[in-house]
Parts: C-alpha cells; structure tokens; sequence
C-alpha cells in the first residue's frame, strides 16, 4: 500500500517540499473561496477538499512517482477493510457519546424541521468528502515526510494542535471543544500511522461525523437537521458540550481515550516502517 521510502533527503530539501505543499494548500484554499458556493458547510468542505487534494496532487507529482499511494490513498484490500473498521470505530464512538448523554439526562431529543431525502444524502456527501479533504491535508504527503525525519510523536502531536486550533473559529467553539478536537487531531494521525494509510482515518473521521447529524447533534458548531428530532443540551456546557454539540463534552474526551485504545489494538502497519523513517 506504501510507496517505497526513496532516498534519504537533506532537511533542506524536507523543508522545501513541506513549504510547497503549504503553499498549494493556501492557493487550493483561495481557488475555493472564489467559487460560487452557498452555505457554511459547503464552503468549508470545499475549502478543505480542495485543499487537501491540490497539494497532494501537486507535491506528489513534483517529487514522487505519482501514485495515490504517495500520500496515502492506494487502494488494495487493506484499504477497504481498514474504511469500514475506520467506519464503525467513529459511528461506534459518536453514538455511544449521544446514548450516554441520554442516559445521564444531559440532553434529550425534541422534535424539530428536517431536511429532505435528497438534501440529507447530499449533506451526508458533504461530510464525507469534508473528512477526506481534511485527512489529506493534515495527513497526507507531507505528514508522511514529516514522519520519516521528524518520527511519530513529533509530527503527529504538533499537527493535531494545529488541526485542533483551526476549529477555535467554529459557532459556539468552547475550550473543551477545541481540546476534544485537538485530541480528535492527534488520534487521526495515530490511525494514520498506524495503519500506514489514510482509509482508517477518514472511516474514523467520517463515521464521527456522519453519525452525530443523524442522531440531531450539531457537529463542531454546525446544525445540520437531516432527521425530525434535534438533541437539546439540558446540563452545562462542560457535561453536553452547549451549542457546540456533543464534541465539546467531557464524553467526547473519554471517547477519544478508549479510541486510541480500540486503534492500538488493531493490526500495525507501522511496525513495517511504512513511511520508511531516514537513517
């Protein structure tokens, strides 16, 4: 599923192609804020999609063999069993956070406008895409080369803070959601790594996402109403996460826990070296 490791390269040469993916992240970022797109969601996926998918084309092809292997994205039937087990770990994790919110009555549902059939397939598109877009860019070509110099830890946690503070300008954002997003940030690129692949993280990311819509959650400040039921907060925002939904809960904090305990219990690409760490 990996490409090889190629050639041991100087911290120069490290730095400049990080630099060029950053920097066809921002132009993918432009091109899709110039697009006539309407509506919060929408236009932070496709900012996010589009960014994600031109910096990897871009550096990918400049400096590798071009593959979707290169930056994560070969597909084998690894990649399909490792999408589905992604799936169900973040639907799993979403639903169990909303039923334990039930439970402890810290929320409860209360009917509300839903969205039509086609316009929540659509929404449910959206998602997915959005999870894709943001996985290639924070885990994508150059986390992979950041990985192979820098190591594990030292790439995967300053890229979760970064992934986490680029939420703090999100409705209703609180501290504890960003943290939980942090957290949510370092997970990914666990799985990532781990797996050697981008297909874990974003059936993660995306089972996480897909789920808390369809339960009437809003999802990182978003409402989105794809059923006729909303979930309406009844503790402190530190208990149910207020606005923000359920991400900025103390549930969420516990769910990122037991996560990171499910995904190093699976099996580990990366005790194969997948990304080929430079002597």
């Amino acid at each position: 599923m990996n490409a090889s490791p190629g050639p041991n390269l100087s911290w120069r040469t490290v730095g400049l192609r990080v630099a060029v993916f950053i920097c066809f992240a921002i132009i993918g970022a432009y091109l899709s804020v110039i697009l006539p797109v309407q509506g919060a969601l929408p236009r932070s996926v496709m900012l996010t999609f589009v960014s994600g998918a031109l910096a990897n084309a871009v550096t990918v092809r400049m400096f590798e063999s071009g593959r979707f292997s290169d930056f994560g994205l070969g597909w084998d039937a690894d990649a399909g069993r490792d999408l589905l087990r992604g799936l169900g770990y973040g639907a799993a994790a979403a639903a169990g956070v909303v039923a334990m919110m039930l439970a402890l009555n810290w929320a409860h549902f209360e009917p509300a406008p839903s969205d039509s059939a086609v316009a929540s397939v659509l929404t449910s598109a959206l998602l997915f895409f959005g999870a894709a877009g943001e996985e290639m860019m924070f885990h994508g070509y150059a986390f992979r080369l950041l990985v192979r110099y820098l190591g594990a830890f030292a790439t995967i946690l300053p890229i979760g803070v970064v992934f986490g503070l680029m939420h703090m300008s999100n409705q209703n954002s609180t501290m504890l959601g960003v943290v939980n997003t942090i957290l949510w940030g370092i997970l990914l690129g666990y799985a990532c790594y781990h797996s050697a692949a981008l297909w874990l993280p974003i059936g993660m990311h995306f089972g996480w996402n897909v789920v808390l819509p369809l339960v009437g959650a809003n999802l990182s400040g978003f409402t989105m109403r794809v059923t006729g039921y909303a979930l309406h907060p009844t503790a402190g925002v530190l208990l149910s996460g207020g606005a923000y939904g359920p991400e900025g809960s103390v549930l969420t904090t516990a769910a990122a826990a037991v996560l990171f305990w499910t995904v190093g219990r699976t099996r580990s690409a990366a005790e194969e070296e997948p990304f080929g760490r430079a002597a």
